[in-house]
């Protein structure tokens, strides 16, 4: 079975005197499957919403109404660095060795965790940077200016330090404060999805590279924390009143896709919850989906993290109480691909121009694979190697010259051949005729 774990943070003053937990105790790795447990905790931390992100070799968190970011060496477990910036950090996101951050003021700052580079663009949103979601190819940004911003990382990443960083798409349905943002990993320009949630108590499905609302979903009261099926084919909602809903996007009576039946223009209803959180509790402030999307995990502001089976929609149960406000929760993937290279140290950042040296570490061999290396480490004859013995002898034979003169070669033998055998007989003859004559 799959070892799956995530990510737990908190944040603020601890909730009652409990021993058992460490006081100063601010990030909490679990291990879901094959059985729950605390396999890390990570100290001196306080992250707001949005404020974790988690790589395979280190945890980037933000501080509460700070402007520094912690950053921790997951395989040894302790802090690595504590990394200042110039404006309080709000939300944090990370895509592949580059961490972006939005901060308070409303700009976007960029830092590549190998070479310690760090691009700022202006303040583009009027407010705070509240959220932030991320593909291989664009960052979105939601704010408490109600607006949403589509930037492209490559440009983002511009080496050219008189590029202007100005947003390609702007987002601006809502009428309120951005509580939460999701996006696909699609790259199919036409199927990329993203869904905002606003204080204005409605969630919005967007083409985002476009720029087109394509549903406008009401809820009851206002949605808080949202999370994105792995496919892609539902999101899960938790609002201020710990309701907890499933919408589903492509199935029937989908508010998008061919299956829609009603105009982009037209608003949706959203009513129907699969499920209400304790009281005790307190509403969902933070989703977390596992890497098949069967198991859902909330957070709460009385310290619970608690699990909802999906496939049975029962009630939920309590799998961990913290002594804090639950802040965030991240999956860590159990089938993450390999890469070329990882970070062992990160570089802290450098606002200007400089030279910069790219510091990782390198996983595999510098040496390309070579076709008798693979045929030794496989298990009996390759499949490529079977691959190309069959169709060598399904295509006709391609060289006509070489076919022809082996003909002729052959062709010459036999007469050479044919030669010999009749001057054999004619010995044989002459010796058959003198031994009757001497008889």
């Amino acid at each position: 079975m799959l070892t799956e774990s995530y990510f737990v943070s908190v944040s603020g003053p601890p909730l009652a005197n409990n021993t058992a937990i460490p006081k100063d105790a601010g990030i909490y790795e679990h291990t879901l499957h094959p059985a729950h447990a605390v396999s890390a905790i990570l100290k001196k931390s306080s992250v707001p919403s949005g404020g974790l992100a988690v790589s395979d070799t280190h945890v980037f968190a933000a501080q509460q109404d700070k402007s520094t970011v912690h950053v921790y060496a997951r395989p040894k477990g302790n802090q690595e660095a504590v990394v200042p910036f110039s404006e309080r950090i709000r939300s944090i996101v990370l895509s592949g060795d580059v961490l972006f951050l939005g901060t308070q003021e409303g700009r976007i700052m960029v830092w590549e965790i190998c070479t310690g580079r760090q691009v700022t663009t202006p303040p583009c949103h009027v407010q705070a940077v509240t959220c932030m979601a991320v593909t291989p190819f664009h960052l979105l940004t939601g704010s408490d200016d109600s607006n949403i911003h589509v930037w492209s990382v490559s440009r983002l990443l511009e080496l050219d330090p008189t590029i202007e960083h100005e947003p390609q798409e702007t987002l601006s349905n809502h009428r309120a404060a951005i509580t939460s943002l999701i996006v696909s990993q699609s790259v199919n320009p036409d199927t990329n999805i993203c869904i905002s949630a606003s204080k204005d108590k409605s969630c919005v499905v967007w083409n985002y590279q476009s720029g087109t609302p394509l549903r406008t979903l009401l809820f009851p009261c206002a949605p808080i924390s949202l999370a994105l099926d792995p496919c892609a084919r539902a999101f899960y909602a938790a609002t201020e009143d710990r309701s907890l809903y499933a919408v589903e996007l492509f199935g029937e009576k989908a508010p998008v896709g061919p299956q829609s039946s009603d105009e982009s223009s037209v608003a949706v209803q959203v009513s129907a919850a699969f499920g209400a959180a304790p009281l005790e509790a307190g509403p969902a402030t933070c989703l977390g989906l596992n890497y098949d999307g069967t198991i859902l995990l909330s957070g709460h502001p009385q310290g619970q993290v608690r699990r909802w089976d999906l496939s049975s929609r029962a009630d939920s149960t309590e799998l961990s109480s913290l002594n804090a406000a639950v802040t965030n929760i991240t999956f860590i993937s159990p089938l993450s691909s390999p890469k070329p290279t990882r970070p062992s140290t990160v570089v802290k950042p450098f606002l200007g121009n400089r030279t910069y040296n790219f510091t990782s570490q390198i996983n595999s061999d510098m040496v390309n694979e070579t076709r008798f290396s693979k045929m030794l480490s496989s298990n009996g004859v390759p499949q490529d190697v079977l691959e190309q013995a069959i169709l060598a002898f399904q295509e006709p034979s391609s060289n006509a010259t070489g076919d022809a003169q082996l003909q002729k070669e052959n062709e010459e033998l036999w007469e050479i051949i044919n030669e010999q055998r009749a001057l054999q007989k004619k010995t044989l003859e002459k010796y058959v005729e003198a031994a009757s004559a001497k008889a």
